[in-house]
């Protein structure tokens, strides 16, 4: 085998693709710290960098969550519903017999296998993710207010203490979340999620999953989802069946910012994580310069149609030059 064929180059140049305009990203993102690190000094310190990151952390989740079923070709508005679930489930049994650990665990399954239903729709029936996500949001979303029709519930002191405490706990889990989708990323079934997203018919062809693929990819999405949820409502110390509404289009905007593409193949993980950190960022420093909340929202809309708009413009540039 020629070096130009070797798997090593072949993985380099997949690679190379994949982190495209990643570099920019960083630099961007880098920027925006630093000047929220000027205007709020405090986030250097230990409690400050806890606080911030708690507050990121349920929005990287559900970037990734998202980011996962773009990368593999698909798109679910179930999101926000889905955090909202998981926030409901985790005040309605922590306080119960099941107790915490009961009620990690509900939260958890809960995430499983409704992502996972959602995929079997999707895959089998071959029915539009957009449409099935959309129709499962509101489902979702009944099933939460019939579970909890307004805030409340219960969350023990101490839990809420460890999440969102003054230690940075949120970021260790971060950490721990992408690691294991690293490695997840290694086993047959991580590697199909890229094959399924850039060319499902090919993939097949060479002996992946499809199928299978696609609901592993909604059943973690889902997942991840769910927990964001749990970590929400740690946050508040109760459940609420709406909190999750705007983590839809968060986790859409996240990922877009991130790199990740909507057809399925482009964009990695570690990018889609970065675009929630500068989306995270972006609204806290617009906060602090004064920007009025209507300002903030036309402002995230033009720096996310810039961050589509200006990659897919340079690509054209370089194609007719």
């Amino acid at each position: 085998m020629s070096a130009a064929m070797s798997p090593r180059s072949l993985y380099a140049a997949v690679q190379r693709r994949r982190n495209h305009g990643l570099s920019g990203l960083y630099i961007v993102v880098a920027a925006f710290l630093i000047l929220y690190a000027v205007l709020f000094p405090g986030i250097l310190g230990l409690v400050g960098f806890s606080k911030f990151t708690q507050n990121w952390f349920p929005l990287a989740l559900v970037t990734m969550a998202q980011a996962l079923l773009m990368l593999n070709g698909g798109i679910t508005l179930a999101i926000g519903p889905l955090v909202s679930l998981g926030a409901v489930i985790a005040a309605i049994t922590m306080g119960g017999p099941l107790g915490t650990t009961g009620g990690i665990l509900a939260v958890a399954a809960a995430g499983l296998a409704i992502g996972a239903v959602i995929g079997m729709i999707v895959a089998y029936l071959r029915l539009p993710a957009i449409i099935v996500t959309l129709a499962g949001s509101f489902i979702i979303t009944g099933i939460a207010l019939l579970l909890l029709p307004r805030p409340g519930g219960f969350i023990p002191g101490w839990f809420s203490d460890l999440l969102a405490g003054h230690m940075p706990v949120a970021f260790g889990l971060l950490v721990v979340v992408l690691i294991a989708w690293k490695l997840f990323l290694a086993t047959p079934l991580g590697l199909g999620i890229y094959a399924a997203g850039d060319n499902p018919v090919g993939a097949f062809r060479s002996g992946v999953p499809v199928e299978r693929v696609r609901v592993t990819a909604f059943a973690i999405s889902g997942l991840l989802a769910t927990l964001a949820g749990l970590f929400v409502a740690a946050q508040t110390g109760s459940g609420d069946p709406v909190i999750g509404g705007p983590m839809t289009l968060n986790s859409i905007a996240g990922a877009v910012l991130g790199g990740v593409g909507f057809l399925g193949g482009k964009g990695t993980m570690r990018g889609a994580v970065c675009g929630s950190l500068l989306l995270s960022v972006m609204i806290n420093v617009m906060f602090f310069l004064g920007f009025p909340p209507v300002a903030q929202y036309v402002a995230q809309g033009l720096i996310i149609v810039g961050a589509v708009a200006i990659p897919e413009l340079s690509s054209r540039w370089r194609t007719k030059a």
